[in-house]
């Protein structure tokens, strides 16, 4: 797979509690050099960075983020914002409590809301798999499919694991036509890049692809 088809899957990502406005700024320059398909950015920034971008790149954010145990309200409150910020995607966290609790009804509630708070923009769930069951991860394969979500990722990148292969042949076999995949979280090479886009990923959450490419440019 070609390096520049990689980097059109790539939603480049700085989230780092420390990131300032300077290398988020880079990471937009970054994104429109290398024409990934977001970028991936603190909600504080996001009015920034979309000023600065002007349309070039889409701008994405994170609600929840990153432990996903913050109220409905407060998680919906967040997307709107975001939105209202100019944020073309949002990726929310689920409340990981309610999966181990089974409160799926909670769940399915809870992204039904955020999605009719990001009306027709792009929703990614992200659910955390390296704590989860498989039963899980097919569960919530389930519920976001219902929920109408547009994407279920896999990772924040905060936890104890990230992104696999196996969490993303998983998801192949149990999500709706309607959802796609995001693999994030520890994807360092381009062999993994390719491979997670071989199983199905439409998307990747990573910031070392686009230093791969900055050094063999």
């Amino acid at each position: 797979m070609e390096l520049k088809e990689i980097l059109q899957h790539v939603d480049h990502t700085l989230l780092a509690q420390d990131a300032t406005w300077e290398q988020i700024r880079q990471i937009c320059d970054d994104a429109i050099t290398y024409e990934t398909a977001s970028v991936c950015i603190p909600p504080s920034y996001v009015k920034q960075a979309g000023d600065y971008l002007n349309g070039r790149v889409a701008v994405c954010t994170v609600i929840g983020f990153p432990n996903g145990y913050s109220t409905t309200a407060v998680k919906e409150f967040e997307a709107k914002d975001a939105i209202a910020n100019g944020a073309d995607e949002i990726d929310m966290v689920i409340n990981i409590g309610w999966v181990k609790d089974q409160k799926y009804d909670c769940l399915l509630n809870e992204i039904r809301t955020l999605k009719a708070a990001c009306q027709d923009k792009i929703l990614k769930v992200i659910i955390e798999t390296c704590l989860l069951t498989d039963e899980e991860k097919i569960k919530l394969c389930e519920i976001v499919t219902e929920a109408g979500a547009d994407f279920i990722k896999t990772s924040t990148g905060f936890s104890k694991g990230g992104a696999t292969f196996a969490d993303i042949a998983l998801f192949a076999e149990h999500v709706g036509s309607n959802v796609k995949m995001k693999a994030a979280g520890g994807i360092s090479s381009l062999d993994d890049a390719a491979r997670f886009l071989e199983l199905g990923a439409s998307r990747l959450g990573t910031s070392r692809i686009v230093k791969i490419a900055k050094q063999m440019s």
